[in-house]
């Protein structure tokens, strides 16, 4: 038989220079000395697909001797990053033209700088999609996380990465230990989902199958942002994993608290993939409520039920050229609820992931916490980042 591959994220530091307002993994980063290592990274199974993240992972000045190795158990790597180390990032993809970069930009440049909390950050993070663009590299991109403060810059966002030929991924709010975050919420749905319905609209009048399946996933992101149950089952644990900077091989990032299968530091992958820690896992998996919508878990759900989103696809497809009938995020029963006066807002709220009463969980180790006594997550990033401009 031949032999199965895995869907993987490595979360290679929690060390961030950048300060998002809905993402307080910037006050919670790893300790250097105990991220993941290259010996680590060997111990991982095949993968069809590989998401380097962090943090920033291009904080990390050993990130191309992760890439060359991952490239070796990979068949597709993409790096998601917000884009300040341009010069490494150049570096890195004159290497491995063939890998994909995802620099986060939130909105247009006030807004995008203002969420992101990186001086200048628009500019460097377009900059250096430019610069890759005129290298010739393909898969490179905008990621975007929609929020009430920015949801009317999605489609402009969407059109100049349409311009200038790049890819376009995007995400709403999320709470879990992975963004040090329990109060992420969207007050004003029908303006965020009308955002999304106009995207979904961009996406099915192109040409591309690519950017339909993409209007499907926006979708279910309207679906998500009414706090309703997925579209399409979780499968996180099964064909899909994270392993984040201390080893620990977890289901997924949306988790409130971090769920952990294994250690891959101390186990052989099948040791822990088949051990009791990860069945245990799996079925809380099954038991989750969350209902996230997050790409690194409806991706693989759309390839393995492919002929949900494929009948979507040809039923809107069809409306909207041969019956000139346009995508509608009511649609969705519960938007048509809402409007009505049939479901309240308090009621969707509480359908939410938001917990304002929540203690948060950072699922950083004992020393990671430690180094925290004595100065603020922010402190001991810049010191890294100094450090490493003097060398």
């Amino acid at each position: 038989m031949a032999e199965k591959k895995l869907n993987g994220t490595v979360i290679v530091t929690y060390r961030c220079n950048a300060r998002c307002s809905m993402c307080n993994r910037y006050k919670a980063p790893s300790r250097q000395e105990e991220e993941i290592s290259i010996e680590t990274i060997k111990k991982l199974p095949k993968m069809y697909f590989t998401n380097i993240t962090g943090g920033e992972p291009f904080i990390r000045t050993d990130l191309k001797e992760i890439v060359r190795e991952l490239y070796k158990r990979s068949d597709r790597i993409v790096i998601s990053t917000n884009g300040f180390f341009t010069d490494r990032i150049v570096d890195l993809c004159k290497e491995f033209s063939d890998i994909g970069i995802r620099i986060s930009i939130e909105g247009l440049e006030q807004t995008n700088n203002e969420i992101r909390g990186l001086q200048d950050g628009f500019n460097r993070g377009y900059t250096t999609l430019k610069k890759l663009v005129d290298m010739g590299m393909k898969d490179v991109g905008f990621g975007m996380t929609v929020q009430d403060k920015n949801a009317s810059d999605l489609v402009p966002l969407y059109q100049l990465s349409n311009e200038m030929g790049m890819e376009f991924a995007t995400a709403s709010l999320h709470n879990s230990f992975y963004f040090v975050e329990a109060k992420n919420i969207i007050c004003d749905r029908p303006k965020v989902a009308q955002n999304f319905e106009n995207l979904v609209n961009e996406l099915l009048k192109s040409n591309s199958p690519k950017k339909w399946f993409r209007a499907y996933f926006n979708h279910g992101l309207i679906n998500y942002i009414y706090g309703q149950k997925r579209i399409l089952p979780c499968d996180m644990s099964f064909d899909t994993f994270f392993i984040d900077p201390y080893g620990d091989i977890m289901p997924c990032n949306g988790t409130k608290d971090k769920e952990v299968m294994g250690n891959l530091n101390h186990q052989t992958w099948d040791e822990l993939w088949n051990g009791p820690e990860a069945e245990a896992v799996r079925k809380k998996v099954r038991c989750c409520d969350r209902n996230c919508w997050m790409i690194g878990s409806v991706s693989p759900a759309m390839h393995k039920y492919i002929w949900v989103p494929m009948w979507w696809v040809i039923k809107h497809k069809f409306l909207f050229f041969w019956k000139k009938k346009k995508y509608s995020m009511y649609e969705n029963k519960i938007a048509r609820a809402y409007r009505g006066g049939k479901v309240t807002k308090e009621e969707l709220d509480a359908c939410s992931t938001c917990d304002m009463c929540a203690v948060i969980n950072d699922g950083l180790s004992v020393e990671s916490k430690e180094q925290l006594k004595g100065r603020s997550g922010e402190e001991i990033v810049d010191a890294d980042i100094e450090a490493q401009m003097k060398k």
